[in-house]
């Protein structure tokens, strides 16, 4: 075990005299009488904001209980670092776990924090079993232990690490109005809809490239090997290609689905009817990742409307509404490629065209400050547990 250097003041904790682990098993979501439903695809790395859910009526299988203030945390693909503070009562994923502070050895403000640093994620991911998917077993959780400080320094530190929150919350809540004020622009563009011209997808569409599902581990690729894409790297905040996983033989990478920047992907399935069909445009990527076979690469038409307005049409309520209707499949939704390509597309005219450009080159510049404002805060604040944690291991 990683040697420890005690500070002054500070003490030596099993976690299981950090947190009770809250089993409480509902078998029957959709009858529950909970309003909402957290899985792990509604956690943000590295963020203790819980921004989205779903309904219980739409899951089955045994879900877990928990309460406001709870700590919900992703115990499956713990690399990924998700975990969540709610602010409401609901049922979540049983790939999590849910957590309770005991307030006697630290504050409940404090340990959401503690658990986003490095010592404790890199313990987490170290005792994580199963090669697919690596899950951490609540027995060996228990057993960790780990240093805090004093109850008046943790409350000092919470003072502190809230400010990144707060910071971060800013950036976000301007972001989701920037995404209003941008579909208001659009809409404002394109008119009364009885006035649009429907034409189908395939209108624009040159072709799609599907990629493949290789064996692979469930770890993401270093630089120096070759992975393939999970469908979760089309994220409902664009593409994210730290969503990947490492392939097995290095012979079943396939140079032709190599990830691109300026691609334009599309998700064929996903678990929820929301995430089938979500789109983004790849800004950069590293070479060594591959489409999977989940995820489609659109090429289009010389005379097809700009991307970022066909990246946003597919945000609008008309396509959405399209795909969520004709998605099939029991334990996972899905779309064919002949749906998707007679989904709903506008005729733009001339004038549209000129003003969507010039709409969309405003917001993206816009879009690109305030995530180079997100990445600022984020890495501030891993800095400031860096500095707060990171001395007492070597």
């Amino acid at each position: 075990m990683t040697e420890k250097i005690v500070k002054p003041n500070w003490k030596i904790w099993r976690f299981d005299q950090m947190a009770t682990n809250v089993n409480v098993r509902i078998d029957n979501p959709a009858e529950s009488g909970m309003e909402y439903y957290v899985g792990l695809e509604h956690l943000d790395s590295d963020s203790l904001k819980i921004r989205r859910w779903g309904s219980p009526d739409d899951v089955a299988a045994t879900k877990l209980m928990f309460k406001e203030g709870d700590i919900i945390f992703g115990r499956r693909r713990a690399y990924q670092r998700k975990l969540g503070v709610a602010e409401f009562d609901g049922i979540c994923s049983a790939h999590a776990m849910v957590l309770r502070a005991k307030p006697e050895v630290v504050l409940p403000e404090f340990l959401p924090f503690f658990m986003q640093s490095d010592v404790f994620m890199n313990r987490a991911v170290e005792i994580s079993v199963g090669s697919l998917s690596p899950t951490i077993n609540w027995k060996t959780m228990a057993e960790q232990q780990f240093m805090l400080p004093p109850m008046e320094e943790q409350n000092r530190l919470v003072s502190a690490l809230l400010s990144f929150d707060n910071l971060s919350n800013e950036v976000s809540i301007a972001h989701d109005k920037l995404r209003v004020s941008e579909r208001a622009a659009i809409q404002f563009v394109l008119g009364q809809e009885h006035s649009w011209r429907i034409v189908k997808m395939k209108n624009i569409v040159k072709n799609i490239e599907a990629g493949k599902s290789p064996k692979a581990s469930s770890l993401p690729a270093k630089p120096e090997q070759l992975g393939v894409l999970k469908v979760s790297a089309v994220g409902s905040t664009g593409y994210n290609p730290a969503e990947n996983k490492t392939l097995l033989n290095p012979e079943d990478f396939v140079q032709d689905a190599i990830v691109r920047a300026g691609d334009f992907l599309v998700t064929r399935a996903n678990a929820q009817p929301q995430g089938v069909a979500r789109t983004c445009i790849v800004e950069s990527s590293p070479n060594n990742l591959m489409l999977s076979d989940k995820t489609w690469r659109i090429n289009f038409n010389e005379d097809a409307p700009p991307l970022d307005f066909v990246l946003a049409w597919t945000k609008l309520p008309i396509f959405r509404s399209y795909i969520e209707a004709l998605c099939s499949g029991t334990e996972a939704k899905n779309i064919s490629q002949n749906k998707f390509l007679a989904a709903p597309m506008i005729d733009l005219t001339k004038d549209q065209r000129e003003h969507m450009s010039h709409i969309l080159k405003q917001t993206n510049i816009a879009k690109k400050m305030l995530i180079e404002r997100s990445d600022v805060v984020k890495y501030m604040k891993q800095g400031f547990l860096q500095e707060i944690f990171g001395e007492s291991y070597q």
